[in-house]
């Protein structure tokens, strides 16, 4: 029996069946001459690179994982810094996931690429000419790698830290090593890096969780299992830890969970942070690994389109590129000139501002101004509650019910930036327990909600329109969101920061802790605050803001087989309260571009 911190993990068996992939188990090595491709409609080798396949890794408990290095061809004397990426899709591109299987290839051309890379990593095209060498991991239980697949944590923290040192320890490495990628290959960096192997020399981290159970699977205390669900076949020999049947059997946090909680602030090298609002993963996970991570050198960019579009963006390697000669090569060069903050405000009627530099994050002409709930009016109104209580509500397990809204009409040019969190005073009649959703959104001068659109039109195929763009996550942003249940409503305070590193987060200060339930009588009005993801979203005078309640999910799919998946535990009509007994309300941060510039 395999336990973590005392608590017995639950596996699943992978996926056995991978025999479809470009090449079957082969240690050796070979030189893929200029001019080769994968296939037809791929990008060519710009110069020879050598190829190393299932190149051995022993872990410290004797498991061996296996790697495909790609590396330029150097002189006698020479070595290049290694650049790895870590995750269980698949080091030869051919996982369960890639962005050949995504509409339009996220808006990135198929001969951009060489499909030597893993999904959502750096192409060993692009890099091993720019003087570095691709480590394509597969990592423990993944095809061929001997163990059981683990899911973040301190295992795939340890994994990696052993995978550095080895790397390092190779005659055409120089002795520095880095990681880069998204997602998965973001997250795992936060594990790794907390460890503090000795050749780790930077990380990029680009959208990235940093808490698992309170980003994505237990997110404000209601269990989520739906995403694990969806990419549970993962290729490997023999079994997967299965998180989904984790949350089903472990819904509260406990220490399993809390293996899962990055430890950010034993993280000591040079970050590189990228996040979008484009993502209902891993905005906050992102920000918050920033933020609280212990490295004086540390910088953020924040982008307005979507992150596989941005990863493979010229302009996005030459920033990168920068980063990492400063660090792994030691150039003296000016990236350390670089705002530690580069962040967008989405226009989504009108164009995004784009990198706009700051030093800190979120800025500090930012207002916290708090709003009130008016439930007769439908309005939100400014710094006064209203006189008079009432109430409205929903049907909260119906999805044709779109909820209770509120809204505030911004008569001079805004800008919201950073966190929001909203107080609300509820109860249900018909249960014990409920689940509430809530989501800001945009609304144009005629009261008409907006998407952003995260990947330009202009990137995807000739005459595609914004009604042509499907409903999902990865192409449309509403809002940032927040969620809750009521059992879960108890504030602590978060021992993973200092008090003082708790008030970058404001207004967004409340922290659950999400280990106890404490269930309501039917009927009993309790408060509820919610945190929500930090945003940036210009608004024009005239254009307004709706606060949204649900009792359902408020954001879009990531993926069309997670559209409507049933994941809460809501019955009857959900009640919100306004007045001065019941002050429901929501601190928003606001600014205006006259003060920014």
């Amino acid at each position: 029996m395999t336990t973590i911190n005392g608590i017995e993990v639950l596996y699943k068996a992978a996926n056995h069946d991978f025999t479809k992939r470009w090449r079957q188990f082969r240690p050796g090595k070979e030189v893929l001459p200029e001019g080769w491709q994968k296939e037809p409609g791929r990008r060519a080798l710009d110069q020879d690179l050598i190829f190393e396949q299932d190149v051995s890794i022993s872990l410290r408990d004797g498991v061996k994982i296996y790697a495909d290095v790609f590396r330029p061809v150097l002189s006698e004397n020479e070595a290049v810094p290694a650049i790895l990426a870590w995750s269980p899709y698949g080091k030869q591109g051919n996982g369960f996931q890639s962005l050949d299987k995504v509409p339009w290839r996220a808006g990135i051309p198929k001969h951009w690429t060489s499909d030597l890379e893993k999904f959502e990593a750096p192409d060993p095209a692009e890099w091993c000419p720019r003087g570095y060498a691709i480590v394509n991991i597969d990592s423990r239980g993944v095809f061929d790698s001997e163990g059981d697949i683990a899911m973040l944590g301190t295992q795939e923290g340890r994994d990696g830290y052993d995978t550095v040192e080895c790397i390092a320890s190779l005659p055409w490495c120089n002795g520095s090593v880095a990681f880069a990628g998204n997602s998965w290959l973001a997250v795992a960096q936060w594990f790794i890096a907390a460890e503090q192997p000795p050749h780790l020399k930077a990380i990029a981290p680009w959208e990235g969780i940093s808490d698992i159970y309170r980003e994505q699977y237990g997110r404000g205390g209601i269990p989520n299992p739906a995403f694990a669900d969806y990419r549970s076949n993962f290729n490997g020999n023999s079994r997967l830890e299965d998180v989904a049947a984790m949350i089903r059997r472990y819904p509260l946090h406990n220490k399993y969970w809390e293996d899962k909680r990055a430890k950010l602030g034993q993280i000591n090298v040079p970050i590189y942070v990228l996040a979008s609002f484009s993502s209902c993963l891993h905005t906050e996970g992102s920000i918050r690994g920033f933020l609280f991570s212990s490295t004086k050198d540390k910088w953020l960019r924040i982008i307005h389109t979507q992150e596989w579009y941005d990863l493979y963006q010229k302009s996005a390697n030459d920033d990168l590129q920068k980063f990492l000669d400063r660090y792994l090569y030691g150039k003296i060069n000016d990236w350390e000139a670089t705002p530690r903050v580069r962040h967008s405000l989405l226009g989504f009627n009108r164009p995004s501002i784009v990198d706009r530099p700051e030093p800190t994050y979120p800025p500090t002409y930012v207002e916290h101004k708090t709003f009130f709930l008016n439930c007769q009016a439908g309005t939100l109104n400014e710094d006064s509650s209203p006189s008079t209580p009432s109430s409205s509500g929903y049907q909260s397990d119906s999805w044709d019910d779109d909820g209770a809204h509120f809204m505030h009409k911004f008569n001079t040019y805004t800008e919201m930036i950073g966190f929001s969190q909203v107080t609300l005073y509820m109860s249900c009649a018909e249960t014990a327990d409920l689940d509430v959703y809530v989501i800001l959104r945009k609304l144009d001068a005629n009261g008409q909600p907006l998407k952003h659109i995260n990947i330009p039109l202009e990137s995807l195929p000739s005459g595609t329109t914004a009604a042509d763009v499907p409903d999902l996550n990865i192409f449309k942003y509403l809002g940032p969101n927040g969620r809750l249940r009521a059992s879960q409503r108890q504030v602590a305070a978060d021992p993973g920061i200092s008090k003082e590193q708790s008030k970058l987060l404001a207004p967004a200060l409340a922290w659950h802790s999400h280990e106890d339930e404490e269930k309501i009588p039917p009927g009993q009005i309790v408060c509820f605050e919610i945190p929500l993801w930090p945003s940036g979203i210009i608004f024009e005078a005239g254009e307004s803001i709706r606060l949204e309640i649900k009792g359902h999910e408020v954001t879009l799919p990531e993926f069309p087989a997670l559209h409507r998946v049933p994941q809460n535990l809501n019955r009857g009509r959900h009640i919100i309260y306004s007045g001065p007994e019941y002050p429901s309300s929501i601190v928003l941060p606001l600014g205006s571009g006259d003060v920014a510039n």
